[in-house]
């Protein structure tokens, strides 16, 4: 019995370790298409543009594109019903959906609501497999504001109870269908409580109607998401030999040359940047204090070989000290310079993704969604309705071109000077 036990331990060790690895490994793969589907939420384009940024800029694998698929006041059933004409038409890979805040109805959680929650969520993830879509990802939803909703605390304790309850549905739906779970509630609900003890109750993370978040919300919201897709971090690394006047590079940067502590080089791939005053909930700045985006997600790393004493390191138009023992072990320049070099492209690849997105929002709602119903209207007109939906797929297609383009090759100097 003992020798069982001690076997049966060592299984379920096993199990448990693989799983983690499993889970710890990058979902997207090279040209995945991901869709991005939600309520009014989604379609304030904000975390579905932060992690359409982050999926071209900091290429987490090659040529991927997005699709946002947000609806103002929408239901995980709303969505079923809309999902073969309105989502299945763009062929998808992979896809995140984030719905329960208009399924609570801003009220205490009943067993009927859970049971119609729980049922179009798992409908839409055998709806998805049936499709063939590779990677999907069960997002729960975010939560309402402790101060801001409804500017009464114990109305925004009871609707969070409810979406907590329908966090633990869409695990569940995600664990049972062995799919992926995003926990965007206990995220923001982390984050929230951090940044208030720091900045006040006037710094509202939900928005400031309480269920709409700013784009403080919305960068938590899309580490959630970012994570859950298995995104390993690693932007790049970047090791210096200033002895030796030699430099190396990972995939997606190019040495330029090495000399005399100044080292130059080519980037195509981008750290995520942040904007704004920190203590503004429209800034992206201040929140990333509260949970560990860099770490996780943006890793940018300059590494020193044997230093020794106190240096100065330029990046941009930025200067900052580190000792010896910091630069051998590596220093993330994306923590450390939050204004650097890619911050204006950066902001430039996010305009055309936000042109992108803001086309996404009429092609689908009012073009492709109305579609079956012109037909009806018109059914001598059917092969030229056809055409027009084939002409807002291609445009679509040529603005992701656009995106992706946008993320131009950046050239950028390092200098490291011995104090």
């Amino acid at each position: 019995m003992i020798r069982f036990r001690g076997c049966f331990a060592t299984l379920v060790a096993l199990l448990i370790a693989t799983a983690a690895a499993r889970a710890a490994e990058p979902l997207l793969q090279g040209g995945d298409h991901l869709a991005v589907v939600g309520d009014s939420i989604t379609e304030q384009k904000l975390y579905s543009v932060f992690i359409e940024d982050y999926l071209l800029v900091c290429q987490p694998a090659a040529d991927l594109r997005q699709t946002q698929f947000g609806w103002s006041g929408e239901t995980a059933p709303g969505f079923l019903a809309r999902m073969e004409n309105d989502m299945l038409r763009f062929h998808c890979t992979a896809m995140t959906t984030c719905y329960g805040m208009n399924d609570g109805g801003y009220s205490p959680m009943t067993p009927d609501k859970a049971e119609r929650y729980r049922n179009a969520q798992r409908q839409i993830v055998e709806r998805a497999k049936k499709a063939g879509i590779r990677v999907i990802v069960v997002g729960s939803p975010g939560c309402v504001d402790a101060d801001t909703f409804h500017r009464n605390p114990a109305d925004a304790e009871m609707y969070n109870k409810t979406l907590a309850a329908e966090r633990d549905i869409a695990r569940e739906v995600a664990q049972s269908e062995g799919v992926v779970f995003a926990n965007v509630f206990d995220a923001m609900i982390d984050v929230m409580t951090k940044a208030k003890a720091k900045y006040g109750k006037n710094y509202h993370l939900a928005g400031g109607d309480g269920v709409h978040p700013d784009r403080n919300g919305h960068l938590v919201m899309a580490y959630a998401f970012l994570k859950a897709l298995g995104c390993s971090g690693d932007i790049g690394r970047f090791t210096v030999d200033l002895k030796t006047n030699q430099a190396e590079a990972t995939a997606g940067h190019k040495v330029i040359s090495c000399r005399d502590g100044v080292v130059e080089i080519e980037s195509s791939r981008y750290p995520f940047c942040f904007y704004g005053d920190p203590a503004q909930t429209s800034a992206t700045r201040g929140v990333i204090e509260f949970f560990p985006f860099n770490q996780d997600l943006n890793r940018l790393t300059l590494v020193v070989r044997e230093p020794d004493g106190q240096y100065k390191v330029t990046w941009g138009k930025a200067t900052k000290e580190f000792s010896a023992e910091q630069l051998s072990a590596g220093i993330n320049l994306a923590a450390e310079f939050l204004d650097n070099p890619f911050s204006e492209p950066f902001q430039q690849a996010e305009n055309a993704i936000h042109r992108q997105q803001d086309f996404e929002t009429p092609l689908v709602k009012n073009l492709l969604h109305n579609m079956p119903e012109y037909k009806k209207m018109l059914p001598e007109a059917t092969e030229n309705l056809d055409q027009v939906a084939a002409a807002g797929l291609s445009h679509d297609s040529e603005l992701m071109k656009i995106s992706a383009a946008a993320v131009r090759p950046v050239r950028h100097k390092i200098v490291i000077e011995r104090k």
